[in-house]
């Protein structure tokens, strides 16, 4: 909505209190007829700030403070650190123009961390795991990387140390920060396996974060998953309705995930593709079609397994499933090309631009693709694999069934 003055200034606040606030922050503060923020952070305003202080609601929602969009009066909301760090700012300005919102960032709490841990900010993995499940540290676990995460409560660095421990993390060293920038700031450190058994510390402060350098432990297996595409196939649960390594590496190169690309995995399967088209950049989305109950369970085991707990799953089968999702910018169909309507389907819907990807084992459902490229176009890849294996005393190579891969980028 163009013309609009900045009606509402959202305010990063420290444990400091309003002492640690700027000059504009305070003047915004002061001017203001309303002020919006969670009871501790509404709790640090002097009497002098004469505003309504209005919480948020319970369960949390922006609405009422979009309310008094039209009202003319002039609206603070105070929030932690940087707002648009995985913070209420930026659920603001994905609903307000850019000239109805001003942000005054305070130092985040992860920028404090690595302050004090001496680490640079932007080779470490930054992991909100407020309202968000734990699974979603998995996706960052590797020897050696760097994670600072914002913590749901006091109990989330016994979890994550029993995660870490779990994975064959347990010689991590933990450092959890309480209150950081405040007056009752304090550092906790400890070893993974150590935390998880209790013998660190009995209670941790509600408003912590916990950084940590994965480091494996002499007697842990060496966990084989990287990041690149193609794990190993026993990271999946699967009853052998799984795209096998070495094609699933080739599938999601043709795929090419981008940051914030959504992907239909349509006929998942063990739900492969999506997990790691999803696991190539925390922006990638993807929704997994699969109508068998059993393999739904595996795909929902898989995603959390393998951190991407934000996999949606939609209980059904193409092409009817497919009604109502968001439109791809991908899609890629494992089972189902020969389904009457699943290929028509799913191209009407791909975003112009996108790519439709579908592999094909049967004579059927390769001659499915034939003709669909002879109408449409795109590219056919025959793919022959074979493995050493004994054969007596010697080896011999046993061949995989071959794969046809058709792709084709829609105008």
């Amino acid at each position: 909505m163009q013309g609009r003055r900045a009606w509402l200034t959202v305010i990063g606040i420290g444990e400091d209190g309003v002492a640690g606030l700027g000059r504009e922050a305070r003047r915004a503060l002061f001017d203001a007829a309303v002020v919006t923020g969670g009871a501790r952070h509404l709790a640090m305003l002097p009497a002098r700030v004469q505003a309504r202080r209005e919480p948020w609601p319970q369960p949390f929602s922006v609405d009422p403070l979009l309310a008094l969009r039209d009202t003319q009066a002039r609206v603070c909301v105070l929030a932690s650190g940087d707002p648009m760090f995985f913070g209420v700012g930026v659920t603001l300005a994905r609903q307000l123009a850019p000239e109805e919102l001003r942000v005054l960032p305070a130092p985040s709490s992860l920028s404090l961390a690595a302050a004090r841990l001496g680490w640079a900010l932007q080779d470490a993995a930054a992991v909100s795991l407020v309202g968000r499940p734990l699974d979603a540290l998995r996706r960052h676990l590797f020897a050696r990387s760097r994670v600072l995460a914002l913590s749901a409560d006091g109990r989330t660095p016994q979890a994550i140390a029993a995660l870490l421990a779990e994975q064959g993390f347990g010689a991590t060293r933990l450092t959890v920060f309480e209150h950081l920038g405040g007056a009752q700031e304090r550092r906790i450190d400890g070893r993974a396996d150590a935390w998880h058994q209790g013998e660190i510390v009995d209670e941790v402060a509600a408003l912590n974060l916990v950084a940590f350098e994965c480091a494996v432990a002499a007697e842990a297996p060496a966990r084989p998953w990287t990041l690149t595409p193609g794990l190993p196939d026993d990271a999946y649960r699967h009853d052998g309705q799984l795209t096998k390594r070495d094609v699933r590496a080739l599938t999601l190169a043709r795929l090419a995930p981008t940051p914030g690309a959504l992907l239909w995995d349509v006929g998942a399967g063990s739900g492969s593709i999506g997990i790691e088209w999803m696991r190539a950049h925390a922006a990638c989305r993807a929704i997994a079609i699969e109508s068998n109950g059993e393999r739904q369970r595996f795909i929902e085991h898989n995603r959390d397994a393998l951190g991407v707990p934000a996999l949606q799953l939609v209980a059904g089968r193409a092409p009817d499933a497919l009604a109502g999702l968001a439109a791809p910018d991908a899609v890629f169909i494992g089972g189902g090309v020969t389904v009457p309507g699943v290929l028509e389907t799913c191209w009407e819907r791909l975003k112009p631009g996108g790519r439709l990807v579908a592999n094909a084992v049967t004579v059927q459902s390769e001659a499915a693709l034939v003709t669909w490229r002879a109408q449409h176009g795109g590219t056919l890849t025959r793919i022959g694999i074979g493995e050493a294996e004994p054969l007596g005393r010697f080896d011999t190579w046993r061949q995989a069934l071959p794969v046809t891969i058709y792709e084709a980028i829609k105008p």
